[in-house]
């Protein structure tokens, strides 16, 4: 109680609320028996915690946290809410190149998360570099820490895959769609930060 005390108001706003969303999808996975959502809640709840607990040292800005809480309560969603009959994971959005079932909410999904995903491994980053400027050779290693990130998720959906027979994860296909998805999301959040960097110096 006293460490969270301590943190800023708006971080315990947000702590609670991961807590009440979270707390809810527990429910429904509960209720379903769904496994292989117990693998991804455990995941999410490590990160929680890690978050949380880093705070103090890291001081993760505001955005980021929002940005993290959303990308948490999407996949959540995408794995135990249904419409048409299916998860919202398997969902087409706009099918906009029909031929490899383009865009699709798992696909937009991916592309926020490692938007995501690629903000909070520079905000740990930033610290050890030399400069606050974001030149090429930063951005890339953004970029990179980014994709890196995403296959991660992508072992996660295989172990996700080869431990449970009604796994919604799908087949080489979509590993290769998430993975340039997981790409585009790393260079928009490369984009955003150029962006944030020149608004500041004009500033």
């Amino acid at each position: 109680m006293k460490f969270f005390k301590e943190l800023p108001k708006q971080v315990q706003i947000i702590l609670l609320t991961n807590i009440v969303i979270i707390t809810g999808f527990a429910l429904l996975v509960i209720e379903r028996v769904n496994t292989e959502f117990m693998l991804y809640m455990a995941v999410i709840l490590f990160f929680l915690a890690l978050i949380t607990f880093t705070y103090k040292k890291i001081a993760y800005p505001p955005y980021l946290l929002w940005c993290l809480t959303i990308w948490s309560t999407l996949h959540m969603a995408g794995g135990l809410l249904i419409a048409r009959g299916d998860v919202w994971y398997n969902l087409m959005l706009i099918n906009i190149i029909p031929s490899v079932q383009v865009l699709k909410y798992d696909q937009a999904v991916h592309l926020f998360g490692f938007f995501t995903a690629t903000l909070l491994l520079y905000v740990i980053l930033k610290p050890h570099l030399k400069t606050d400027h974001i030149g090429i050779a930063v951005g890339v290693v953004i970029v990179a820490a980014g994709s890196g990130a995403g296959a991660w998720n992508e072992i996660v959906e295989f172990i996700a895959q080869a431990s449970f027979e009604d796994a919604n994860v799908g087949g080489y296909l979509n590993t290769s769609l998430d993975t340039i998805f997981n790409l585009v999301g790393g260079i928009a959040a490369l984009i955003f930060l150029k962006i944030r960097e020149s608004f500041s110096q004009k500033n």
